[in-house]
């Protein structure tokens, strides 16, 4: 007994072990013929050997069928000693129109099935007025497009009885961009005089190219209870439900060509602003935030063009990252682009900046339009912690006095003195001696005393620093005090541990503001002499501190405030 027992499981094995032969046999069934257009249709194919799924290709059913599928299943059977495999493929095929339509025939290795002609038939209408347990519509909320203006596109399906289940094929249209609109929505509706139940699904279409566009029609497949098999949920039978809408044709015209500018088409453009400061005044060399916001409905966020504000004279304008978003209101989708611009008036009086406007086309009244941001007319108050600057007094010398200081002044270079340069002169030589007069005490005692030891200047803990003593000096263009002021700065704001110009330096982020410390405290090793100017560091400055503001106030900002 044992004998035999291990004898069957060696020559099992050496069956399953055993290559696969050539296909002999290859038949291809449908469960009814002829059917009713949206009907199901069962295909199955069976080959006489185990083989893989892919071995048959059916994208060939795909022109006239819309197929799901394939499932796949294999035996194997052992009878008196003889072996047998079998594959089957099974696939559900739902016609896409009426007439006679061709299964065509399927081949592996030498053996090919038989094609099968299957006939088609309309729906006939119901004689007793009732209407079908199932039906899908579908509209598109314009047939006459612009490039990159957006449609919606509704796909609505109706039921009656219990639906246990269902798959909407989504749209697929090259050279246009498709995106799911919301959630769907469960409802109901009376369609002459019945009561049916509703999933609503909506699509924003956007296409990206000229020309004429067909949509295809939407099919639905689904499963209901069949009550005519029992009354109770628990006995009754499913049976599979279908349902097809219809082909929708548009046409998309390209851009105008009279239209300048980046291309924008929308139902509704606007423009508002906001400032950090109310009113109409600001301070000169304070600065504040200007922020834009550009709102446009039936466009996706990316859509949305970038804004330039210009500086006229006397103010700098420096902008942000633009930030961008959309959302869904109302069953349509909302754009939003911020624009955020730190703005510092250089002088005080009264300033203009100039309006902005965007150019865009009007889908609904096809014109080309403009939305404008007005002029903004501030008045820049004087800051009175900022030195005036002295007014420099020019003295004319006659000619004839002209002449007779080159006559008597022969000896002199051909260049002519000026006060600039002989201030520089002599700030020169004062130096050259005070450098002197410091080797010679050195050489003399051997070092200084410690007392007055030449070190950079410590940050005073007690005394606090002051933004407008910065904005004073800088203007002033003191750099010594620029520079004690920055110390102080940044030991008290930045880090503890800075006491040096390199300490700074090394806590600040590279950029322009990195950059204009750098010189500050390297200004007195100049290879030429120039007098340094402070305004450009002051306004770097200033506007590093604004940002530093946003970024804490943007990260401390509840994700859910409390009302």
């Amino acid at each position: 007994m044992v004998n035999n027992r291990w004898t069957w499981l060696y020559f099992a094995f050496a069956l399953l072990s055993q290559p696969a032969a050539a296909v002999t046999q290859l038949n291809a069934q449908i469960d009814k013929n002829p059917v009713m257009y949206g009907e199901e249709i069962l295909l199955q194919i069976q080959a006489d050997e185990k083989l893989p799924r892919d071995a048959i290709d059916f994208t060939v059913l795909d022109k006239d069928f819309r197929v799901n599928g394939p499932a796949i299943s294999q035996s194997m059977q052992i009878i008196n000693g003889n072996s047998s495999q079998t594959t089957i493929w099974q696939l559900a095929l739902f016609p896409k129109r009426t007439g006679e339509i061709e299964i065509p025939a399927f081949q592996i290795d030498a053996v090919a099935t038989q094609p099968i002609m299957i006939n088609v038939l309309e729906k006939p209408a119901n004689a007793d007025g009732q209407q079908a347990d199932l039906f899908v519509t579908n509209t598109l909320s314009s047939s006459e497009l612009h490039v990159q203006q957006m449609a919606y596109y509704e796909v609505k399906i109706f039921f009656k009885g219990d639906l246990k289940s269902g798959a909407l094929t989504p749209p697929n249209l090259p050279g246009c961009s498709i995106e799911q609109v919301g959630k769907d929505i469960e409802s109901s509706e009376l369609v002459n005089g019945e009561r049916y139940q509703t999933f609503t699904r909506r699509y924003s279409i956007t296409p990206q190219q000229s020309g004429a566009f067909k949509l295809e029609a939407p099919f639905f497949k689904g499963e209901m209870i069949d009550r005519a098999s029992s009354n109770y949920d628990y006995y009754a039978k499913h049976k599979t439900v279908s349902a097809e809408g219809k082909p929708l044709d548009f046409n998309v015209n390209p851009i105008p060509l009279e239209f300048n500018g980046d291309w924008l088409v929308s139902e509704l453009v606007a423009l508002t602003e906001e400032w950090s400061v109310t009113g109409d005044e600001i301070t000169q060399g304070e600065p504040v935030t200007r922020t834009i916001t550009l709102t446009a409905l039936d466009l996706m966020e990316n859509q949305l063009p970038d804004l330039k504000m210009t500086s006229p004279d006397g103010v700098k304008v420096y902008p942000e990252q633009p930030q961008a978003k959309k959302a869904e209101r109302n069953g349509r989708i909302v754009a939003q682009k911020v624009f955020s611009f730190a703005v510092i008036a250089n002088k005080s009086g009264d300033l203009e900046l100039p309006e902005i406007s965007i150019p865009w086309y009007n889908s609904q009244t096809k014109q080309i339009t403009s939305t404008t941001l007005a002029k903004k007319r501030l008045k820049v108050l004087p800051n009175a912690n900022l030195p005036t600057p002295e007014p420099v007094v020019m003295t004319e010398v006659s000619a004839p006095n002209a002449e007779r200081a080159s006559a008597e002044h022969w000896w002199l270079p051909t260049w002519q003195f000026t006060y600039s340069s002989l201030v520089l002169v002599v700030t020169l030589v004062i130096s050259i001696s005070l450098l002197l007069w410091q080797w010679f005490l050195r050489r003399s005692v051997g070092q200084l005393p410690s007392a007055k030891a030449s070190k950079p200047m410590a940050t005073d803990a007690q005394v606090k620093f002051s933004r407008h003593k910065l904005k004073a000096a800088c203007l002033a263009n003191d750099a010594e005090l620029c520079q004690q002021l920055l110390l102080r700065w940044g030991s008290q704001l930045l880090a503890p541990s800075i006491v040096t110009g390199t300490d700074l330096l090394n806590e600040l982020p590279d950029g322009e503001l990195k950059q204009q410390v750098f010189e500050l405290f390297n200004w007195r090793y100049q290879a030429v002499a120039k007098p340094w100017q402070g305004q450009t560091l002051f306004e770097l400055w200033a506007k590093y501190q604004h940002q530093q503001l946003v970024d804490e106030s943007a990260a401390l900002k509840p994700l859910y405030p409390k009302h």
